[in-house]
Protein backbone atom coordinates (compact mmCIF):
# COMPACT_ATOMS: atom_id res chain seq x y z
CA UNK A 1 0.00 0.00 0.00
CA UNK A 2 0.98 3.87 -0.73
CA UNK A 3 0.85 5.82 2.28
CA UNK A 4 1.48 9.91 1.55
CA UNK A 5 1.69 13.01 3.43
CA UNK A 6 -0.10 15.52 0.89
CA UNK A 7 0.86 19.03 1.98
CA UNK A 8 0.60 17.92 5.31
CA UNK A 9 0.35 21.06 8.18
CA UNK A 10 -0.41 21.05 11.87
CA UNK A 11 0.22 24.27 14.11
CA UNK A 12 0.30 24.28 17.83
CA UNK A 13 1.19 27.46 20.32
CA UNK A 14 0.42 29.48 17.28
CA UNK A 15 3.69 27.94 15.09
CA UNK A 16 3.61 25.42 12.97
CA UNK A 17 5.24 21.66 13.76
CA UNK A 18 4.63 20.42 10.64
CA UNK A 19 4.52 23.00 7.62
CA UNK A 20 3.29 21.58 4.30
CA UNK A 21 4.97 18.32 4.17
CA UNK A 22 4.37 16.23 1.19
CA UNK A 23 6.05 12.65 0.70
CA UNK A 24 5.43 9.46 -0.14
CA UNK A 25 5.97 5.61 0.77
CA UNK A 26 5.54 3.74 -2.37
CA UNK A 27 4.25 -0.33 -2.01
CA UNK A 28 6.86 -2.26 -0.77
CA UNK A 29 9.56 0.54 0.01
CA UNK A 30 11.28 1.54 3.43
CA UNK A 31 11.25 5.37 3.50
CA UNK A 32 13.36 6.39 6.60
CA UNK A 33 12.40 9.56 7.97
CA UNK A 34 15.46 11.74 9.97
CA UNK A 35 16.20 14.84 10.90
CA UNK A 36 16.82 16.57 14.50
CA UNK A 37 14.87 16.51 17.56
CA UNK A 38 11.90 19.05 17.48
CA UNK A 39 11.98 18.82 13.95
CA UNK A 40 8.52 17.20 13.39
CA UNK A 41 9.19 13.95 12.39
CA UNK A 42 6.92 12.48 15.27
CA UNK A 43 4.26 14.70 14.65
CA UNK A 44 4.07 13.69 10.56
CA UNK A 45 4.11 10.26 12.12
CA UNK A 46 1.39 10.58 13.89
CA UNK A 47 -1.12 12.42 11.17
CA UNK A 48 0.10 9.59 8.64
CA UNK A 49 -0.91 7.18 11.81
CA UNK A 50 -4.07 8.94 12.53
CA UNK A 51 -3.59 9.72 15.77
CA UNK A 52 -3.58 13.20 14.82
CA UNK A 53 -5.80 15.14 12.66
CA UNK A 54 -4.10 17.87 10.40
CA UNK A 55 -5.12 21.59 10.42
CA UNK A 56 -4.24 21.63 6.75
CA UNK A 57 -3.15 18.72 3.80
CA UNK A 58 -4.30 15.22 4.23
CA UNK A 59 -2.48 11.68 4.93
CA UNK A 60 -3.89 8.78 2.57
CA UNK A 61 -3.56 5.54 2.09
CA UNK A 62 -3.77 4.18 -1.48
CA UNK A 63 -5.39 7.19 -1.71
CA UNK A 64 -8.05 7.32 0.91
CA UNK A 65 -8.07 9.49 3.71
CA UNK A 66 -6.37 8.12 7.22
CA UNK A 67 -8.57 10.69 9.19
CA UNK A 68 -11.93 9.17 8.01
CA UNK A 69 -10.71 5.35 7.93
CA UNK A 70 -12.74 3.71 10.88
CA UNK A 71 -10.08 3.13 13.16
CA UNK A 72 -10.62 -0.55 12.96
CA UNK A 73 -10.20 -0.39 9.20
CA UNK A 74 -7.12 1.35 9.58
CA UNK A 75 -5.55 -0.93 12.13
CA UNK A 76 -6.35 -4.31 9.82
CA UNK A 77 -3.73 -2.59 7.56
CA UNK A 78 -1.13 -0.13 9.26
CA UNK A 79 0.52 -1.55 12.71
CA UNK A 80 2.17 1.94 14.85
CA UNK A 81 5.30 1.66 17.07
CA UNK A 82 5.27 4.31 18.94
CA UNK A 83 8.26 5.97 20.57
CA UNK A 84 6.71 5.36 24.66
CA UNK A 85 3.61 3.16 24.88
CA UNK A 86 2.65 1.75 27.97
CA UNK A 87 -0.01 -0.16 29.92
CA UNK A 88 -1.46 -0.37 33.35
CA UNK A 89 -2.65 -3.93 32.82
CA UNK A 90 -1.22 -6.96 34.29
CA UNK A 91 -0.35 -8.60 31.25
CA UNK A 92 2.48 -11.45 30.69
CA UNK A 93 4.56 -10.64 27.49
CA UNK A 94 2.23 -12.85 25.15
CA UNK A 95 -0.79 -11.26 25.91
CA UNK A 96 0.43 -7.84 25.17
CA UNK A 97 1.56 -9.80 21.61
CA UNK A 98 -2.05 -10.77 21.35
CA UNK A 99 -3.55 -7.19 21.30
CA UNK A 100 -2.15 -7.35 18.29
CA UNK A 101 -5.18 -9.52 16.43
CA UNK A 102 -7.94 -7.37 18.31
CA UNK A 103 -8.42 -6.05 14.79
CA UNK A 104 -9.06 -9.23 13.01
CA UNK A 105 -11.08 -10.46 15.59
CA UNK A 106 -14.92 -9.95 16.14
CA UNK A 107 -18.15 -12.36 16.34
CA UNK A 108 -17.85 -14.29 13.01
CA UNK A 109 -13.92 -14.74 13.44
CA UNK A 110 -12.92 -15.87 16.79
CA UNK A 111 -9.75 -16.45 18.00
CA UNK A 112 -8.33 -19.58 16.77
CA UNK A 113 -5.21 -21.68 16.26
CA UNK A 114 -4.09 -19.53 13.37
CA UNK A 115 -3.83 -16.35 15.83
CA UNK A 116 -1.73 -19.10 17.94
CA UNK A 117 0.21 -19.33 15.34
CA UNK A 118 1.11 -15.99 14.35
CA UNK A 119 1.59 -14.21 18.01
CA UNK A 120 3.95 -17.10 18.48
CA UNK A 121 5.70 -17.02 15.17
CA UNK A 122 5.86 -12.93 16.09
CA UNK A 123 7.23 -13.82 19.79
CA UNK A 124 9.89 -15.76 18.03
CA UNK A 125 10.77 -13.62 15.47
CA UNK A 126 11.99 -10.23 17.97
CA UNK A 127 13.65 -13.08 20.12
CA UNK A 128 10.93 -13.13 22.85
CA UNK A 129 9.74 -16.13 22.58
CA UNK A 130 11.56 -17.50 25.89
CA UNK A 131 9.83 -14.51 27.79
CA UNK A 132 6.34 -15.28 26.60
CA UNK A 133 4.96 -15.44 30.55
CA UNK A 134 6.85 -13.06 32.07
CA UNK A 135 4.82 -10.12 33.28
CA UNK A 136 5.27 -6.77 31.18
CA UNK A 137 6.03 -4.84 34.73
CA UNK A 138 9.26 -7.46 35.00
CA UNK A 139 11.03 -6.51 31.71
CA UNK A 140 13.48 -4.21 30.65
CA UNK A 141 12.69 -1.29 28.31
CA UNK A 142 14.55 -3.17 25.50
CA UNK A 143 12.25 -6.15 26.05
CA UNK A 144 9.12 -4.16 26.21
CA UNK A 145 10.08 -2.44 22.55
CA UNK A 146 10.72 -6.00 21.18
CA UNK A 147 7.23 -6.65 22.13
CA UNK A 148 6.13 -3.54 20.80
CA UNK A 149 7.61 -4.42 17.56
CA UNK A 150 6.31 -8.03 17.82
CA UNK A 151 2.67 -6.86 18.57
CA UNK A 152 2.74 -4.65 15.42
CA UNK A 153 4.13 -7.84 13.29
CA UNK A 154 0.92 -9.68 14.98
CA UNK A 155 -1.68 -7.44 13.23
CA UNK A 156 0.01 -8.73 9.86
CA UNK A 157 -0.16 -4.78 8.41
CA UNK A 158 0.75 -3.71 4.91
CA UNK A 159 1.66 -0.79 6.26
CA UNK A 160 4.58 -0.60 9.39
CA UNK A 161 5.02 2.94 11.01
CA UNK A 162 7.80 3.07 13.37
CA UNK A 163 9.28 6.15 15.50
CA UNK A 164 12.32 5.52 16.80
CA UNK A 165 11.85 1.41 16.81
CA UNK A 166 15.83 1.01 18.32
CA UNK A 167 15.47 3.17 21.47
CA UNK A 168 16.19 1.43 24.52
CA UNK A 169 17.79 -1.14 22.33
CA UNK A 170 21.29 -2.67 22.54
CA UNK A 171 23.18 -2.75 18.79
CA UNK A 172 22.68 -6.42 18.61
CA UNK A 173 19.11 -6.12 18.97
CA UNK A 174 18.46 -2.43 16.71
CA UNK A 175 20.31 -4.27 13.73
CA UNK A 176 18.14 -7.27 13.95
CA UNK A 177 15.22 -5.47 14.00
CA UNK A 178 15.71 -2.92 10.91
CA UNK A 179 16.71 -6.22 9.33
CA UNK A 180 13.31 -7.97 10.08
CA UNK A 181 11.57 -5.03 8.98
CA UNK A 182 13.31 -4.83 5.89
CA UNK A 183 12.87 -8.78 5.18
CA UNK A 184 9.30 -9.24 6.07
CA UNK A 185 7.90 -6.65 3.09
CA UNK A 186 5.12 -3.94 3.06
CA UNK A 187 5.56 -0.59 2.89
CA UNK A 188 7.62 0.69 5.83
CA UNK A 189 8.20 4.38 7.61
CA UNK A 190 10.65 4.80 9.91
CA UNK A 191 11.94 7.72 11.89
CA UNK A 192 15.64 6.73 12.87
CA UNK A 193 17.75 8.44 14.76
CA UNK A 194 21.12 7.02 13.43
CA UNK A 195 22.15 8.31 10.10
CA UNK A 196 24.12 4.95 9.49
CA UNK A 197 21.25 2.96 10.07
CA UNK A 198 18.73 5.09 7.76
CA UNK A 199 22.00 4.40 5.07
CA UNK A 200 22.58 0.87 5.75
CA UNK A 201 18.37 -0.34 5.31
CA UNK A 202 16.33 2.28 3.89
CA UNK A 203 15.47 2.30 -0.01
CA UNK A 204 15.09 6.36 0.35
CA UNK A 205 15.68 9.19 3.02
CA UNK A 206 13.11 12.17 4.03
CA UNK A 207 15.16 14.78 6.01
CA UNK A 208 12.75 16.94 8.18
CA UNK A 209 13.80 20.41 9.56
CA UNK A 210 12.19 23.07 11.39
CA UNK A 211 9.24 20.96 10.25
CA UNK A 212 9.29 20.97 6.72
CA UNK A 213 10.95 18.75 4.71
CA UNK A 214 14.50 19.72 3.61
CA UNK A 215 15.35 16.72 1.25
CA UNK A 216 14.33 12.94 0.07
CA UNK A 217 15.64 10.78 -2.22
CA UNK A 218 18.54 7.89 -2.43
CA UNK A 219 20.60 7.40 0.89
CA UNK A 220 23.50 8.12 -1.54
CA UNK A 221 22.23 11.46 -2.98
CA UNK A 222 20.72 12.68 0.46
CA UNK A 223 23.62 12.23 3.24
CA UNK A 224 26.12 14.07 2.04
CA UNK A 225 28.71 16.35 4.08
CA UNK A 226 27.00 19.53 3.22
CA UNK A 227 23.05 18.40 4.02
CA UNK A 228 24.36 16.80 7.29
CA UNK A 229 26.29 19.74 8.28
CA UNK A 230 23.66 22.23 7.32
CA UNK A 231 20.86 19.95 9.09
CA UNK A 232 22.59 18.51 11.99
CA UNK A 233 25.18 20.37 12.99
CA UNK A 234 27.52 18.78 12.67
CA UNK A 235 30.68 17.55 10.42
CA UNK A 236 30.92 14.41 8.73
CA UNK A 237 33.03 12.70 6.21
CA UNK A 238 30.79 10.30 3.96
CA UNK A 239 32.14 7.25 2.14
CA UNK A 240 30.22 5.30 -0.20
CA UNK A 241 30.89 1.13 -0.04
CA UNK A 242 30.67 -1.32 -2.97
CA UNK A 243 26.73 -1.63 -2.26
CA UNK A 244 26.71 2.10 -3.37
CA UNK A 245 25.02 2.75 0.32
CA UNK A 246 26.80 5.61 2.44
CA UNK A 247 28.86 5.39 5.49
CA UNK A 248 29.27 8.47 8.10
CA UNK A 249 31.91 9.12 9.72
CA UNK A 250 31.62 12.15 12.58
CA UNK A 251 33.74 14.31 13.48
CA UNK A 252 34.24 14.97 17.32
CA UNK A 253 33.24 18.83 17.94
CA UNK A 254 36.01 20.79 18.97
CA UNK A 255 36.31 21.90 22.66
CA UNK A 256 36.91 25.14 23.95
CA UNK A 257 40.39 25.75 25.45
CA UNK A 258 40.14 25.21 29.64
CA UNK A 259 43.63 25.46 31.43
CA UNK A 260 42.06 24.12 34.58
CA UNK A 261 41.92 20.78 32.51
CA UNK A 262 44.13 18.10 32.83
Amino acid sequence: MRLAAENLTLRAGGRAIVDGVSLEAQPGEFLALVGPNGSGKTTLIAMLAGLKRPHGGAATLDGRSVARMPRRDLARVLALVEQQAETTERLTARQAVELGRTPHLGALSPWGTRDDAIVADALEAVGMAPFADRLWHSLSGGERQRLHIARALAQEPKVLVLDEPTNHLDVEHQLGLLALVRRRGGTVLAALHDLNHAAMFADRIAVMEGGRLAAAGLPSDVLTPELIGAVFNVTAAVEIGADGRPFIRFAPPAMPRCDGWA
